[in-house]
């Protein structure tokens, strides 16, 4: 549904409800730019910390606006296993909507306004008709100029026409403007004299003229005149005098008061939507989505905080749980069977064995999206992606359950472990933000590539990186020194190693996976290892197993089950007759407890990896 500014008002009753009823919300922004400076690749360093790489985001991207929001609201229709989705598309644009709202300064990137305008995109949609907003500073000053215009008004006249500096005095007149006073005076005297004119339209004036009227009016008619500042469509401002009694002017009043309130609404506009997620506490799920939580706090709640430890602080009171789809689709157990967790590609690859497509539908009234249409960059469809990601991904883990669960909700605990951790694009060896807690520290090699001329003498060279390790002793306690050909041929080692090491581990997995398809019910952990997804027990021996799950509703007594220990040289070769006995085995365990529960091993609830 797209939304702009003429019927935002008509449906934020409706995006309320959805927001309301939904078991997750899916979120996009697109932006009017992305680094004021630096080039991407330099703003997206490989060995940025995150607190250099949130410093570097809130100095050079703060600055350009978030100009369209996705929103796409999934609730689950249990009876039928599908989902039911709201979608909306919100243009937004920081309009003034009197003299005293502020005055938005934003900047623009060429190269993103291509991009979007090479993908359809309607800036006049966000110029002409974007929906306003306000920040919590901002509303609570435009709050306060209203009570103090009031309070200044009280016991003073009406306060239709009291300005803040109205006396019951005369008013001191320029020279230039008493003609003109004069004359203001002449006409209201005609008003109240003719009974058959009920009001009196003055000419367009300057804001100082008005303040004197104002002012003259407050202290000469101190009642029988109700006056007030209207607006024509050329955006000039003119005032309007009306005959009225004691009880007119009160009514008159009120619906000014009345008048305010819903100015003041309007100028809050879209951060109203923003709240109301906010206070909903439901799962926010994004993609690559670090960008879209700074501007959405940047520039619906308040400026970004120097420290970003502060800054995590305030990210849990907007958003108290995220969920990052492209870190989920780099992590075990998806990192070895997802190439390419690029939104568009990551939704086509979902689609695939071992992965299915989830069943969506869009709610009666509401829009649906064709993904075979590829409505890219508009954030509607892209939340709308986003959400398809993560229910297929979560689905996925479900299948790793005993027995396995098709259904895998937005409250699971299998997902949890993915919570609050925002990816990092293109840092080597931290791979997210995490908002929940201190961040890992990196492990690396700096490398350091030098050319140099041929001449250059052994001495030259120890000159040269004693300069450089003490400059960067803070970052490394030693240094190595190699050829470029010899780092070259080690980096090559290193990762064929990795390639063998973990198709290896897929191949013991899915061997496994296969196996236990047909055996009976064979219990192990509900955990696995998000490293190498197989996980070497105290007692030397390895299991793989998912995080704990509940094997029923939501709503049932969780029930945990003990670690099945397996021989690593034995444990994918054993046979179907092997696995029927441990099935006896287990039930006839099962049976002695008279609770039917199951204790619990020692295995912990797993984490996002620690190495990339």
């Amino acid at each position: 549904m797209e939304i702009i500014r003429s019927n935002f008002k008509d449906n934020l009753n409706k995006v309320y409800e959805a927001i309301e009823e939904a078991d997750f919300l899916a979120i996009d922004g697109e932006f009017s730019g992305i680094s004021d400076g630096p080039s991407v690749s330099t703003l997206t360093n490989g060995f940025d910390t995150p607190e250099e790489r949130y410093q570097k985001l809130k100095k050079h991207s703060m600055d350009f606006l978030l100009f369209q929001f996705g929103l796409c609201t999934f609730k689950s229709d249990h009876t039928e296993a599908k989902y039911i989705m709201k979608s909306f598309n919100f243009y937004i644009f920081p309009k003034p909507f009197n003299r005293s709202s502020p005055d938005v300064k934003f900047v623009c990137q060429s190269s993103s306004i291509d991009f979007l305008a090479n993908q359809g995109f309607d800036f006049n949609k966000v110029f002409r008709n974007g929906i306003p907003y306000l920040n919590q500073e901002e509303e609570r000053q435009l709050r306060e100029q209203y009570d103090e215009k009031r309070s200044q008004a009280n016991g003073a006249g009406t306060l239709s026409y009291i300005s803040p500096n109205a006396t019951k005095c005369p008013v001191t007149i320029p020279e230039d403007q008493k003609k003109f006073i004069e004359r203001v005076v002449e006409q209201i005297e005609d008003l109240l004299q003719n009974e058959e004119n009920k009001s009196l339209q003055l000419e367009p004036c300057t804001g100082f003229q008005r303040k004197l009227i104002y002012q003259t009016l407050s202290w000469k008619y101190p009642k029988g005149i109700h006056v007030e500042t209207l607006e024509t469509e050329k955006k000039e401002r003119y005032i309007v005098i009306s005959k009225v009694d004691e009880e007119e002017r009160k009514r008159r009043e009120q619906q000014k008061q009345a008048k305010e309130q819903e100015e003041l609404s309007d100028a809050v506009g879209f951060s109203r939507v923003i709240h109301a997620i906010a206070n909903s506490g439901k799962l926010v799920v994004g993609h690559n989505m670090l960008l879209d939580v700074m501007h959405t706090i940047h520039q619906f709640y308040c400026p970004l905080p120097e420290d970003l430890s502060e800054f995590k602080e305030l990210a849990a009171c907007v958003f108290p749980r995220l969920l990052d789809t492209k870190l989920m689709a780099s992590t075990q157990p998806f990192k070895e069977i997802i190439n390419n967790t690029s939104l568009a590609e990551l939704e086509k690859r979902l689609k695939k064995i071992p992965f299915n497509p989830p069943e969506v539908e869009s709610a009666e009234g509401f829009p649906s999206y064709d993904t075979a249409s590829e409505q890219l960059h508009e954030a509607g469809y892209d939340a709308y992606i986003t959400g398809l990601c993560f229910i297929s991904m979560a689905n996925y883990l479900g299948s790793f359950l005993n027995p396995p669960k098709n259904h895998v909700s937005a409250r699971s605990k299998l997902i949890e472990p993915f919570f609050n951790k925002l990816f990092l694009m293109r840092v080597m060896d931290i791979p997210y933000l995490n908002l929940e807690g201190p961040d890992l520290q990196p492990k690396r090699d700096h490398v350091l590539h030098v050319t140099f001329p041929r001449e250059w003498k052994t001495s030259d060279l120890y000159q040269l990186f004693s300069a450089f390790a003490v400059n960067t002793s803070r970052y490394a306690e030693s240094y190595r020194i190699q050829t470029y050909a010899e780092y070259v041929e080690k980096k090559h080692e290193e990762k064929q190693a990795k390639r063998k090491w973990t198709e290896d581990s897929w191949k013991e997995m899915e061997r496994k996976r296969l196996k236990t398809q047909y055996t009976p019910y064979i219990p192990q952990s509900r955990y696995y290892c998000v490293n190498s997804f197989t996980a070497t027990s105290t007692m030397g021996k390895r299991s793989m197993s998912p995080i704990q799950e509940e094997t029923g509703s939501d709503d049932m007594e969780e029930r945990e089950i003990q670690d099945t220990e397996l021989d690593e040289t034995d444990c994918y070769a054993e046979s179907v007759p092997e696995g029927r006995k441990r099935a006896k085995k287990f039930k006839k365990v099962k049976e002695q407890d008279p609770t039917g529960s199951i204790t619990s091993g020692s295995t912990e609830l797993f984490d996002v990896p620690d190495t990339w």
